[in-house]
């Protein structure tokens, strides 16, 4: 497709490493659909910890429900629990998720006096959606079947989710350079953000004009 800094290979070599693990979850009864719910759990408390500027906290438990919502889907084809509204709850759970954790850096950065970090974190989320509905928007329309937006663009969401971490455990021990920190991780999550929506834009029209 084009420029991702995640190819498909990588994906599947990653999704191959995770599999034993997924397996030994689904042998100690954890559903797809608990996985996704427990994921979007942590996502809320990563959101408190930002709220209560405990930055590194919160990048800690960004990451460590990211890894939940890796394996709700290898749990799922472990089990034969493949299903649409799986797939559904997976998605709208993870967007849901993400927005949470970006509230919470909002209501942190607002308490810490860190308005510019404030501004920048509600963009970022902006563009994080944008990503994702024309994901979602070009394949209900047919373009890209399967699942080959996701190959489109620097940043989907496994490269948001390890540049937001990066970004609060840094700002976590960055001492009084901290807003610093948290702006350029945001303003360069934001830009990224930007740049795949407009790549996923561009894919899809050349797709539309070679079908029309």
């Amino acid at each position: 497709m084009s420029g991702s800094f995640v190819s498909p290979e990588l994906r599947s070599r990653v999704r191959g490493l995770a599999e034993p693990v997924g397996r030994g979850l689904a042998r100690l009864g954890l559903s797809p659909n608990a996985l996704t719910l427990i994921g979007f759990g942590i996502a809320c408390v990563a959101a408190v910890a930002a709220g209560a500027q405990a930055w590194l906290v919160a990048g800690l438990l960004v990451i460590f429900g990211g890894i939940f919502d890796m394996f709700d889907g290898l749990v799922a084809r472990a089990t034969g629990k493949v299903s649409k509204a799986g797939a559904f709850m997976d998605s709208t759970f993870d967007r849901w998720g993400e927005a949470v954790v970006y509230v919470g850096i909002v209501v942190g950065a607002i308490n810490a006096g860190f308005d510019l970090v404030a501004v920048l974190a509600a963009a970022a989320m902006a563009a994080a959606f944008m990503v994702s509905y024309t994901r979602a928007r070009a394949e209900s329309l047919g373009f890209a079947p399967g699942k080959g937006m996701a190959n489109v663009g620097f940043a989907p969401r496994e490269v948001r989710l390890v540049g937001l971490t990066a970004g609060l455990l840094i700002a976590g021990t960055a001492g009084t350079q901290t807003p610093q920190v948290l702006e350029a991780t945001l303003a360069l999550l934001a830009l990224l953000a930007t740049i795949t929506t407009v790549q996923r834009i561009v894919v899809t029209l050349n797709q539309a004009s070679r079908e029309g």
